[in-house]
């Protein structure tokens, strides 16, 4: 196969899960390399996703290195095998790469969680909101660049909003959903949008209000994306350098048990709905 000049997120975690599996097994590069019939440069690049792997490679591969579990198999076989085109692809040289490995892993999710602190999660955006929000990037982008940002981040809402939705469970404190980052009229329209997404049944929404005592997890903000099998989740972080993409075993654990433990003392959903209501009343 070709190799890429640059890998999209989804296949850089199909080659790392297959150099986990590697060195489970005790295998250097050159020995799994030899399995295959071709080189430690070729197995490398593999391994970093700048090249694919067949079905029958693949396969091989999960077999000599010992490899019992067969839903992660057949997860990894289906990601090596994928050859869909998805909608994001327009916006390929348009927008950072991030934005589009985002939009990848989203469309391949199982379930979503997300906790927010700051803004309302993008998923709930109205496009006033969200347009707010990216016009207050400095340096300021050009108008071209930021319509094609609000317009990517309201296509990705078809993963809850589309005719196939996937189950989504949010957290949002008060502050979120007090800060208005438009006019008094846009932060009541966004406040009526979360509440009407909230009735869904696959939609889960939570609020943490400011007068619970004893909060300190204000840092834990995060989006949490299932996969086809525990082990292929991921947790994404914004950071100051960008977009990490987290599918670390133990690391998975502890933001899982990060979100069970923020949502266990948010308002439960009825009681939570009823807060956004009088907020949106207030204004």
């Amino acid at each position: 196969m070709a190799r890429r000049k640059v890998p999209t997120a989804r296949q850089e975690r199909l080659g790392a899960e297959l150099r986990k599996l590697r060195e489970a097994a005790g295998l250097k590069g050159r020995e799994a390399a030899a399995l295959l019939g071709t080189d430690s440069a070729q197995m490398s690049q593999i391994e970093f996703g700048t090249a694919g792997v067949s079905e029958e490679r693949l396969r091989r591969l999960a077999a000599q290195y010992a490899c019992t579990d067969a839903e992660l198999v057949e997860a990894l076989v289906a990601m090596a095998t994928d050859r869909t085109v998805g909608w994001w692809e327009e916006y390929r040289s348009l927008l950072p790469t991030p934005f589009l490995d985002l939009a990848e892993l989203e469309h391949h999710s199982t379930y979503r969680l997300e906790v927010e602190f700051l803004h309302i999660p993008g998923l709930f955006q109205t496009e006033d909101y969200a347009r707010a929000v990216f016009a207050y990037r400095v340096p300021e982008l050009p108008t071209q660049d930021l319509e094609l940002r609000v317009r990517h981040r309201m296509e990705r809402k078809v993963i809850t909003q589309g005719p196939d939705p996937i189950p989504y469970e949010a957290v949002i404190h008060e502050a979120a959903l007090r800060i208005r980052v438009g006019d008094r009229t846009a932060t009541r329209t966004q406040l009526t949008r979360v509440l009407e997404l909230s009735e869904a049944d696959h939609i889960t929404v939570r609020v943490i209000p400011f007068d619970l005592d004893g909060f300190a997890g204000a840092w834990s903000a995060m989006m949490y994306a299932g996969g086809a099998v525990p082990k292929l989740d991921t947790a994404v972080r914004d950071a100051a350098h960008g977009t990490t993409f987290v599918d670390s075993e133990a690391q998975l654990g502890a933001f899982r048990t990060l979100f069970r433990k923020v949502e266990s003392v948010s308002l439960d959903p009825g009681r939570s709905r009823d807060f956004i209501h009088n907020l949106a009343k207030e204004l």
